[in-house]
């Protein structure tokens, strides 16, 4: 199937608000998300599904994007805004941000439909409809893939702490590069089959790294500590932001 053919048959429509995460699509494409808790102060939801029934799928959904209420404290977003949410007082700050911004909390498509644009589609035409001056996002995945650049938003990397950059260097001298982190199977794999003096090099890595973390400082070589790294070498997300062409942020 071609790219361009497949877009012109799946439209964009309002998902039903019901149950959270719209609940007619939750059980088809919540499960292929990373993220298993429900998202939080749910504003609206929009579907990707095929304009007339094809064959094998029908009229099912491909895709979906949730928008959520902001969270209140995210560092760079005052990198960001130039600290326009700043410096106020939290009742103040939180009508401020109730009232300008909204978060990308979700968004997921069937795996089938992967890898021909149809994330950033689903991002880049349902940004305006939210009608306001500030679109938001906060994620590890798009450090992976990056939709949502490609949908219009500019991204804000997270800040590294010294050991974790250390490691991912590491690992990548290793061979084990950064988007490969957030397959914990993968990785072990590698690291089982990397040879000596490599093996006792990222084995010294991992136990400086570990020194911060209490008694799992004391973890054995395997995959329940190569897990347990992982997520924290990838629990750093990225902000990312888009400014409504014609919506300015009104202070009240």
């Amino acid at each position: 199937m071609q790219t361009c053919s497949l877009h012109n048959k799946l439209e964009i429509v309002c998902g039903d608000l019901a149950g959270g995460w719209a609940k007619d699509i939750s059980p088809l494409l919540a499960r292929y998300h990373y993220r298993r808790d429900q998202p939080v102060g749910v504003k609206a939801v929009f579907i990707l599904r095929p304009r007339t029934a094809m064959r094998s799928l029908g009229r099912k959904p491909v895709g979906a994007i949730v928008y959520t209420m902001p969270v209140p404290c995210v560092e760079l977003r005052n990198v960001a805004t130039h600290d326009v949410f700043k410096g106020l007082d939290r009742q103040t700050q939180l009508a401020m941000l109730n009232r300008n911004v909204r978060c990308v909390s979700r968004v997921v498509i069937e795996p089938r439909f992967r890898g021909i644009g149809l994330a950033s589609r689903l991002v880049r035409e349902t940004m305006p409809q939210m009608n306001v001056p500030i679109v938001e996002a906060v994620g590890i995945m798009p450090l992976v893939n990056p939709f949502l650049e490609k949908a219009g938003m500019r991204a804000f990397a997270p800040r590294l702490r010294l050991e974790h950059i250390e490691l991912v260097e590491a690992l990548s001298i290793a061979g084990i590069e950064e988007d490969e982190l957030i397959d914990p199977t993968g990785v072990q794999k590698k690291l089982d089959a990397l040879p000596e003096p490599t093996t006792s090099f990222i084995e010294g890595c991992m136990q400086r790294f570990l020194k911060s973390h209490g008694k799992r400082r004391l973890m054995s070589s395997g995959i329940e500590r190569t897990r347990f790294v992982l997520s924290k070498l990838t629990d750093r997300p990225a902000y990312y932001i888009w400014f409504h062409p014609t919506l300015e942020v009104t202070l009240s």
